[in-house]
């Protein structure tokens, strides 16, 4: 199995060793597994880790590489798509870039500190914005991953307009771009008790030939590999054949 999303200390709100995961990945049947931590960000430092810390993050995975060779042990990033991503980022050699999205302007929307600005907007109105920096950060051809495509779903506010028309734009740009898409477990954690992206989305992805990987999104080490079985099915069942990782940036496949 696969999973190439998740967190370590230095994102702030994580706890554990990064031994510990690695751990708990051997442990789970993991062979290909990823950190890809929260990246700095001029803005929102307290749940993400310091432009100083890159360094450190990148030769602890690399330490990580040589002490345990028995699993491969991948290094990325998970980056907030704004207008302004800093390019520092971008620079850095990794095998892959997740692209998410939790900011539409100011507003943490997957943050319950600001969950009470939900009961002050229009839930439809929001996806489409949503889905709409989703198209832009496609498009951007900045990334290699779109992270939990449908997060806007977490506290289970969920549009009275069909999910498919609303999301419809953004799968195309995705497919357009030769994005990945990555089945993550961390949604059958939260409110909404399902992965991201849904059934109907992937059925979605199906249909466009997108290419999807795995995550647990974990932020600590019982977190690793998550419902990771149960979500590998569920892609068999729709039809899915492969499933994506990457080397220095370079898409690589295995058998579902």
């Amino acid at each position: 199995m696969i999973d190439l999303h998740n967190h370590t200390i230095l994102c702030n709100h994580a706890t554990g060793s990064l031994s510990e995961y690695i751990h708990q990945a051997i442990n789970k049947g993991i062979t290909i597994y990823g950190f890809s931590d929260h990246a700095p960000m001029n803005y929102d430092p307290k749940y993400r880790m310091k432009f100083e810390d890159m360094q450190t993050y990148e030769n602890w995975i690399n330490k990580l590489q040589i002490q345990y060779p028995q699993i491969k042990i991948l290094k990325g990033y998970e980056v907030d798509f704004t207008p302004e991503v800093d390019k520092k980022v971008l620079e850095r050699k990794v095998d892959y870039l997740i692209g998410s999205i939790h900011f539409l302007d100011n507003w943490g929307f997957d943050n319950p500190e600001f969950l009470s600005v939900w009961n002050q907007r229009d839930i439809d109105d929001v996806y489409k914005e949503y889905f709409n920096l989703v198209v832009q950060l496609a498009e951007s051809k900045m990334f290699d991953i779109v992270g939990h495509l449908d997060l806007i779903k977490v506290f289970n506010f969920k549009p009275n307009e069909d999910i498919k028309i609303l999301a419809k734009d953004a799968i195309e740009a995705i497919a357009d771009n030769h994005l990945v898409v990555e089945i993550n477990t961390a949604g059958i954690r939260k409110a909404v008790n399902e992965p991201y992206p849904s059934i109907p989305l992937l059925e979605m992805i199906k249909n466009y030939k997108i290419d999807i990987t795995f995550g647990s999104d974990a932020h600590n080490p019982n977190q690793v590999g998550f419902q990771l079985k149960e979500c590998y099915n569920t892609a068999k069942f729709l039809g899915f054949k492969q499933v994506v990782y990457f080397e220095n940036r370079e898409k690589k496949y295995k058998e579902i």
